[in-house]
């Protein structure tokens, strides 16, 4: 396992409390996130005595025109790229955030806990989101500002925490009950706190803006180590896409570590929380009865309970006069996103997640000779998870092939990237999949008949398609074998090497929402 060097020290948080203080934060939606969720780890009374610290704004307003109660408690989660506070020494050293900040809302994320206490739902906004900016009062002029388009992450800038708020609600339809706001050195203290956290990948990852250098495999993490892994964007061609990815895992993953007991120290806990929730800023109306009561209805959270997503895009590079680069939102799967998110529903599917309880001695691989016609799978296109990445460097390749994928059925990332090394560009398309998930792949082989299968051990149920000059748009969805799929028997569909646990076999599945993936899918394999 690579060496890790100690954990960095950064500055404590003052006790002082000023109106004006600045946040931080990158990535920091993350950190929060796990905030909010880390409570059901057991030793929660420790909640009682933090809550008169907290830092507290009027984010959440009232009027007519918002979305109606769903029974459910559902936060903003915001970071903002501050950094007041932090000398200039440890930003630009040992946490490679130099540079100017801006007055914005850096990291988006809507954590939504079910009314019922025993699941998440985590869905990230990227945050050049090109959406609808409702009429507000400039803070600074107390003028009046007329309605407006523009990217999501300027709303705080525009009109401070309350206009972020709006205009989440109004471009989702989400009801926002509570907002956290949080900043980085938050971030770093709680992974320490929690003795490092492991992440996993199936290739080494190097981003020389934010000094993450990472080796393939599986690696401890402290906490200015975690936070170059969140922060990164110059990872690939997939930029903050591609980062929102890694928070979502790296979130899953601590959910993973806590759900293993890393919390159940009532000490340790106690310390996690204070500093977390002692570097925060919340909304008035989220006081001690609040989270103690989040506390107890979310003791049994896991990352097998929560599903998360990204917001999924039609345009990725839209450029709009006195905005630049922009990203649209795919109309009909945002909508279809937000409602199964107002709607309590898991986003996955109990089916769709599962992992594999152990992989088989051998695998034969899905096609049965050079040239001939990939066999048709049992698994329907909706539980195979799919990663599409550019092989070719013609722009916009990666954008078509996630987009036809998932008119084709399959729960697509919604974030392509460039396929990464250098070299000449690909001619074929190729599959890349982990040789435990030999039924799904199929269904996606059937759909591509052209690609190259190429098996990767332990990259997980999310498949590789890197696109190559020769691809082919997929064939009829009928024909990757989702109709016998939907016809046969649940227990019979599914081979021994993808078969759910007994409880998620026996629940009905609702329909998957394309893109998502549950938090046990993208933590790292036990």
């Amino acid at each position: 396992m690579p060496h890790q060097r100690p954990p960095v020290r950064l500055p404590a948080p003052t006790g002082e409390r000023r109106s004006g203080r600045r946040r931080r934060g990158r990535w920091a939606a993350g950190a929060l996130s796990f905030a909010v969720l880390a409570t059901s780890c057991g030793g929660w009374a420790v909640l009682n005595g933090v809550g008169s610290s907290l830092d507290r704004v009027d984010a959440i307003g009232g009027g007519p025109g918002r979305p109606s109660d769903d029974g459910a408690a559902t936060f903003l989660v915001v970071g903002t790229d501050e950094r007041a506070g932090i000398p200039e020494a440890t930003l630009k050293d040992v946490l490679h955030a130099g540079g100017e900040s801006c007055h914005c809302t850096d990291t988006m994320m809507v954590v939504q806990l079910s009314a019922d206490g025993g699941r998440a739902t985590v869905v990230s906004v990227p945050r050049d989101s090109y959406v609808d900016i409702p009429a507000h009062q400039d803070p600074a002029t107390g003028r009046q500002v007329a309605a407006s388009k523009g990217k999501i992450n300027a709303a705080y800038g525009m009109g401070g925490a309350p206009l972020a708020v709006r205009t989440v609600e109004q471009n989702t339809g989400l009801r926002i009950d509570h907002y956290v706001e949080v900043n980085f050195l938050a971030f770093v203290s709680t992974v320490d706190a929690l003795g490092g956290v492991e992440v996993c990948t199936a290739k080494p990852l190097r981003d020389d803006y934010s000094g993450l250098d990472l080796p393939a495999g599986t690696t401890r993490l402290d906490g200015a180590g975690a936070l170059r892994y969140v922060r990164a964007r110059h990872v690939d061609g997939s930029a903050d896409l591609g980062r929102m990815r890694r928070q979502q895992e790296f979130l899953a993953q601590l959910l993973h570590r806590a759900a293993g007991g890393a919390l159940l120290d009532p000490a340790k806990l106690s310390g996690v929380l204070d500093t977390v929730l002692r570097s925060v800023k919340v909304d008035k109306g989220l006081g001690n009865a609040e989270l103690l009561d989040f506390a107890g209805r979310l003791k049994d959270l896991s990352a097998s309970n929560a599903d998360f997503a990204t917001v999924p895009l039609s345009e990725v590079d839209h450029q709009v006069p006195g905005w630049g680069s922009t990203v649209l939102w795919d109309e009909k799967g945002a909508a279809a996103l937000f409602e199964a998110v107002r709607a309590g529903r898991p986003l996955t599917g109990a089916a769709a997640s599962a992992a594999p309880a152990a992989a088989p001695a051998a695998v034969p691989p899905p096609v049965t000779a050079a040239g001939a016609p990939p066999v048709a799978g049992t698994i329907p296109p909706e539980q195979v998870r799919v990663q599409v990445l550019n092989g070719t460097g013609v722009q916009g390749l990666g954008s078509r092939v996630d987009a036809e994928l998932r008119r084709a059925g399959f729960a697509t990332t919604g974030t392509p990237s460039n396929a990464p090394g250098g070299g000449s560009a690909a001619t074929r398309t190729v599959i890349r999949y982990d040789p435990r998930w030999d039924e799904s792949v199929k269904t996606l082989a059937a759909a591509l008949p052209d690609a190259e299968l190429v098996p990767v051990p332990n990259l997980g149920p999310t498949f590789q398609v890197v696109a190559g000059s020769a691809y082919r748009a997929p064939a009829d969805p009928a024909a990757t074998g989702a109709s016998a799929a939907a016809s046969a028997p649940a227990a019979s569909a599914v081979p021994v090497a993808e078969q759910p646990g007994p409880t998620a076999a026996a629940t009905p599945t609702a329909a998957a929402v394309a893109g998502a993936a549950n938090g046990s899918a993208i933590s790292c394999p036990s």
